[in-house]
């Protein structure tokens, strides 16, 4: 009885969900399939290894995954990639690695695959118990990650680390503090394995069995075999030296990296480290040996993480350069233990300035006297985010790009070729009686000819030199099949800060707060007058700023906040620490000249300049403020101060020490592009004690606060970033501005730098969540345009009628919008130019938006807060060389972002040299399978010399060589083709087809027609008229015929297919719009030069030598220059019928045509295709190639389409669309 088809999903939602069904071995299945393998010379084991579903399905039968042996697993995004996967079993005594043990650890391992510490120590208790009683669990392992069965959910699921437990931080402090015993840390140990981010290097054997297991060589070595027997001993040898070259460069290339990149993860993965066995005991262990829930203790010197872990007691300053790409120290602060948000849910995204990531670097501690640091190990090994990492490196997706698709698509209709031709040769034998074994041989020859063996590794060719000039260009690149997807770009989302404007903010000025009201702006901070003043007090210790080495370091924000004000900041030293019970703060002050001058002048006591830190609540993305609580040298009470966003900070503030004019004066400073940071500050109570102050809640100290004023900080724009955006603009390219920043500041730096013009309106999407009774709305608020008139309101309707407007969305608009307006998600997007106050997984989820609307997206950043995005886009590039940056496909060395239409010129001229150089072989193949097909007919073919001749000399030149043509030197508006499917490169491909078959017909009967012409035996002498002598010793002094490769139509068709491989390798290397003109590429144009003389020399004054070395026969010097009239008509045809009609006249006036509602940014081009499909011969062309008012195929085509017909898009001025009804907008003032 057939088993119902049981499927589940593991991961589910996430990045990496599978489908997985369940089997179990078939003992008759195995036995059909053993059988298969002998009967097909082990042909049929090859397919089954390189499809595993098969595989499985042939040697196995379905089950439940509860009883399965074997899995299959099927990813679920668009590449639907299979893996086969084993079932093993390990002996525990608990289900859950977080189940608790009431007895000793009891268990054994069968398995053999866990630490071998584990092992001895369950070996010694099961001596001792042999009694105890143990469980099976099942796991399989799949990309380095482990995923156990769950009874309950009856499924299997992945162990993520102590996060699975869902505790609070509260939690965390009461229940995960003292750490694990010894016994229950084996136990965990079972389920996580060792702590070790284990980047296996592959022995040499078995990346060679992998790699020869490719069909590409399988296909090789059976052409060889093939040859072999023929006899064709040359070319198969020359093709077995260039596969051993090829596999040897690409074993060199995959061990290499392997190597790189497990030095670069071992160099600190196995460190000693302190670990806590309940509150006092500690003790020194090996890194590989800390699971989740263990508690380790933090070196004062420092030390490199092996693992994620949550700080709980103590500071911490660390360097994340290795994750962020950034190599600013960043402060760790202990995790909340009261208050509410003590009571959240620990989580590693929301708390992360709590967390301590694995191979980051703790630089600094601070800590009690007699007190350790310590953290909580939450993830090990492949869990932590750099495990994570090094997992994305090693099991990278698979590049998924139409041309390789098309690529796969033509090879099979190559083959189809081939299959004709197959039938042909055997139709056509067995009529001429010919033996068995010749009709085998020359009938799967044909197959060999048809599809090209050198093909992969000429397709690669352009991709390595395009790889090469970027490097030279400083832009390197771990993904060189990504440089292709470049030169389809089409919009490109950058970060503000560090990529479009610089990294370091200038301090403008400042805007204190009197009486409720603003004062004049002051740009000198340190000014005497204003030394003692609590806006400046606030200045110089709201902060994250640490001393390392005697410099100060930390966020440059800060850094130039600080230094502006003059202030000197002073660390305690460990010393100083161990002589008191508290916890010594980093204390800052004036410059002593500056607090003489300010005592004297205000009377002010000495000691109440100098003001001590004692408690930091570092920045937070989701709350977007920082805060720290000090206290004066000298008085009782401490203060707590707050810098942030203005909106924020102004929201926590008591209103009535928060300006009117707060609104305008922000926005006046915002409009400006200047970034605006508020202050705060209140006096906390006095009872409050140095111990409570570090239990204090972060809610209940941030709130009810005294409005400060304003620092107004400058962002200048680099000076290449107008230039470069204009460029691409220019080439069709959308540019998208994603932000950390304030919105009204994001728009500013959009109209400075060029990519919302100065005539083009910004319409602010401004999304509410629902509240109450009240459903989500979004306002829309237009910038720049009073929204009181009518006049005003059509006005702004005849700019959108032009396409001249932006949608401007906040990162809080954009979750609501993406929560309750999912209809309206694709139409913002369309014309969404400024996306500010973005946190880093929303750019990640906009550059997957972008993509859904078959958008080919690049991102450029500086790798701060933009790894999840370089890493999603089709193509990121890091502006930041830190280790970080190995998640992003390309690192450019420049810190501007001119290195990205750099970028797309060589992503463009990859494209075109593929497309090039893929034409060119598959025209090869076809001519010569023509060639052959032909001389079947007289039961002839090409000799081992001429095959050697043709692929080695003219095929390896030309197409290694037509590949170096560099990138054209400006990008333009039109795009390379993305697919080989497509009317220009078909028109192309097929027209050449045809003529080269007609050329070659016309010689193959031609020649048969000479009144020369007879069956050519060694005794022929059909050019005796001008040279007898000479002519003679060619026929005569060779050796008998016995494949009949020497006759008149094989010297005819050998000549002949000789030019049309030169011919159409120059038509089809094109250089501009996108390559440099192809005269401009020596090598190429000297082989040309090389190859046409030689083979006119030869052919006019034939040499005896290279006559006998090529099999070829003499013929008579009419025909020889009717052979070269010939040449030159066929010559003139590739050209007329590539260069003239292709370029010129199909293309301007039928293809282009069909590149018209492009969407934004290429309205404009639609206009002359239109106006020209409108005469008559046009439309007939238009017609006549299916290409008429033929719809776009991508979205956001459709969707532009769509939207100019909708005439109530974009909404309206002082419109509010609510979630009730999203097509009904209802009007409301602003």
């Amino acid at each position: 009885m057939r088993t119902k088809e049981e499927v589940k999903t593991i991961n589910q939602d996430l990045e990496d969900e599978m489908e997985v069904w369940g089997y179990r071995p078939c003992r008759w299945k195995m036995i059909l399939v053993g059988v298969g393998v002998v009967c097909s010379g082990g042909l049929l084991l090859l397919l089954l290894y390189w499809l595993p579903e098969w595989g499985v399905k042939g040697t196995c039968t379905l089950t439940s995954l509860r009883d399965a042996h074997t899995l299959l697993l099927r990813t679920t995004d668009e590449f639907r990639q299979w893996f086969r996967v084993k079932v093993c079993v390990i002996l525990a005594p608990g289900r859950k690695p977080f189940d608790d043990l009431d007895s000793p650890l009891k268990t054994q391992l069968q398995n053999g695959d866990i630490d071998h510490n584990v092992c001895f120590v369950l070996q010694e208790h099961q001596e001792k118990h042999p009694h105890d009683q143990h469980v099976q669990i099942k796991y399989f392992t799949h990309h380095s990650t482990r995923y156990y069965w769950n009874e309950e959910m009856q499924n299997f699921e992945l162990h993520l680390g102590l996060e699975d437990v869902k505790m609070s931080c509260a939690h965390v402090h009461s229940e995960h503090s003292s750490g694990l015993s010894k016994t229950l840390q084996d136990y965990r140990r079972l389920f996580f394995g060792e702590n070790e981010i284990a980047v296996i290097v592959p022995s040499l054997f078995m990346l060679l069995i992998k790699e020869v297991l490719n069909p590409f060589y399988i296909f090789q070595l059976f052409s060889v075999i093939l040859w072999s027997a023929e006899d064709y001993y040359y070319f198969a040898s020359a093709i077995v030296f260039m596969s051993i070259i090829s596999i040897a460069t690409s074993l060199y290339t995959i061990r290499k990296q392997y190597v790189m990149l497990h030095d670069m993860v071992a160099a600190h993965s196995v460190v000693r480290v302190s670990v806590c066995r309940g509150n006092k005991d500690i003790e020194q262990a090996l890194s590989t040996e800390l699971v989740p829930g263990d508690v380790i203790a933090i070196t004062a010197n420092g030390m490199v993480m092996p693992c994620d872990a949550v700080l709980f007691q103590g500071n911490c300053v660390v360097n994340e350069s290795m994750l962020t790409g950034e190599s600013i120290p960043v402060t760790k602060t202990s995790l909340p233990s009261s208050g509410e948000e003590a009571a959240r849910l620990y989580n590693m995204e929301e708390h992360k300035r709590h967390t301590l990531f694995c191979g980051t670097h703790v630089i600094q501690t601070r800590y009690y006297a007699g007190e350790l640091v310590k953290a909580v190990v939450v993830r090990t090994g492949f869990s932590t985010e750099k495990g994570q990492l090094v997992r994305s490196i090693l099991y990278p997706k698979p590049t998924d790009f139409k041309l390789y698709r098309d690529a796969y698509l033509f090879l099979l209709c190559l083959v189809g070729v081939a299959g004709v031709g197959f039938i042909y040769t055997i139709v056509l034998s067995i009529m001429s009686k010919v033996p068995a074994k010749t009709i085998i041989i020359e009938s799967l020859d044909i197959i060999t000819i048809t599809v090209p063996p050198a093909l992969p590794a000429a397709m690669t060719a352009g991709i390595v030199y395009a790889q090469r000039r970027l490097k030279r260009a400083g832009i390197f690149c771990i993904s060189p099949q990504r440089i292709n997807m470049c030169g389809q770009l089409n919009l490109v989302c950058f970060d503000k800060t560090g990529t479009l404007t610089e990294d370091g903010l200038d301090l403008w000025g400042i805007q204190r707060t009197k009486d409720g009201s603003f004062s004049p702006p002051e740009s000198d901070v340190a000014a005497e007058r204003l030394v003692n003043t609590t806006f400046v007090a606030c200045m110089a210790t709201c902060h994250s700023l640490t001393k390392i080495d005697g410099e100060l370091s930390g966020d440059p924000l800060d850094l130039k906040m600080f230094i502006a004000t003059g202030w000197i900041l002073e660390e305690p030293t460990e010393e100083e620490t161990a002589l008191h019970n508290l916890l010594m703060p980093t204390v800052v002050r004036p410059p002593k000249h500056s607090m003489a001058e300010a005592n004297q002048n205000q009377q002010v006591q000495h000691k109440s300049c100098e003001i001590g830190i004692v408690r930091q609540f570092p920045f937070s993305s989701a709350l977007q403020r920082m805060s720290v609580v000090v206290r004066r040298l000298g008085e009782k009470h401490m203060e707590a101060i707050l810098k942030g966003a203005p909106e924020v900070v102004a929201g926590i503030c008591k209103p009535d020490t928060v300006p009117q004019s707060f609104s305008e004066t922000l926005e006046s400073y915002t409009r400006q592009g200047f970034r605006v940071i508020a202050l705060a500050h209140r006096q906390l109570e006095s009872k409050l004690s140095w111990h409570k102050v570090q239990n204090l809640s972060r809610d209940l100290m941030e709130t009810n606060m005294d409005f400060l004023g304003l620092i107004i900080m400058q962002n200048k724009i680099k000076p290449e970033t107008a230039g470069v955006l204009c460029e691409l603009q220019q080439a069709n390219i959308r540019t998208l501005m994603v932000t950390g920043d304030n919105m009204l500041t994001a728009i500013s730096v959009a109209r400075d730098c060029g990519m919302v013009r100065p005539h083009e309106k910004v319409i602010i999407a401004d999304a509410a969540p629902p509240k109450d009774s009240h459903p989500a709305s979004i306002t829309w608020r237009y910038t720049d345009i009073p929204a009181q008139t009518a006049q005003d309101n059509q006005s702004a309707e005849v700019t959108v009628e032009e396409g001249a407007h932006h949608f401007a969305v906040s990162g809080k608009a954009f979750a609501v919008i993406t929560e309750h307006f999912p209809q309206l998600l694709q139409k913002l997007t369309l014309r969404a130019t400024v996306f500010a106050r973005m946190a880093p997984d929303q750019k990640t989820q906009l550059v997957e938006i972008l993509q859904g609307i078959d958008y080919i997206v690049g991102m450029c950043g500086d790798g701060a807060n933009d790894c999840g995005a370089l890493k999603r886009a089709h193509s990121g590039i890091s502006l930041s060389e830190l280790e970080a940056s190995v998640a992003s496909p390309f690192t450019s060395s420049t810190s501007n972002i001119s290195c990205v239409p750099n970028l797309i010129r060589e992503g463009r001229a990859a494209l075109i040299t593929s497309f090039c150089v893929f034409k060119f072989m598959a025209l090869y193949s076809i001519i010569q399978y023509i060639s052959v097909i032909l001389l079947y007919w007289i039961l002839s073919n090409l000799g081992d010399f001429q095959f050697l001749f043709i692929d080695l000399v003219i095929i390896l030149i030309i197409a290694f060589t037509m590949s170096l043509n560099p990138a054209w030197k400006e990008l333009v508006w039109r795009r390379p083709p993305s697919s080989l499917i497509s009317g220009p490169l078909l028109f192309s491909v097929l027209t050449q087809i045809l003529t080269c078959l007609a050329f070659q017909v016309l010689v193959f009967s031609l020649v048969q027609k000479q009144s020369w012409y007879e069956t050519w035996t060694p005794q022929s002498d059909a050019c005796n008229g001008s040279r007898p002598g000479f002519y003679r010793s060619l026929n005569v002094s060779t050796s008998p015929n016995h494949k009949n490769i020497r006759n008149y139509e094989n010297t005819s068709l050998f000549y002949i297919s000789s030019f049309q491989y030169l011919v159409v390798a120059i038509v089809f290397s094109k250089g501009k719009p996108f390559r440099q003109p192809s005269y401009k590429n020596w090598p190429f144009m000297l082989s040309c030069v090389g190859l046409y003389s030689f083979l006119l020399f030869i052919m006019l004054y034939p040499v005896p030598a290279i006559d006998r070395f090529l099999e070829i026969v003499c013929v008579p010097h009419d025909w020889r220059v009717t052979l070269v009239i010939i040449v030159a008509a066929n010559a003139v045809v590739s050209f007329l019928l590539e260069i003239l009609i292709l370029d010129i006249i199909l293309w301007r006036m039928v293809f282009r045509g069909n590149q018209g509602a492009n969407g934004p940014g290429e309205s404009s081009s639609a206009h002359t295709p239109q106006e020209a499909n409108n005469r008559w011969g046009p439309t007939f062309l238009s017609r006549l190639f299916c290409q008429r008012n033929k719809p776009p195929k991508v979205l956001y085509r459709q969707l532009a389409l769509e939207l100019q017909e909708d005439a109530n898009w974009p909404p309206k001025p002082s419109t509010v669309t609510y979630t009730s009804d999203p097509l009904f907008c209802v009007s409301a003032p602003l």
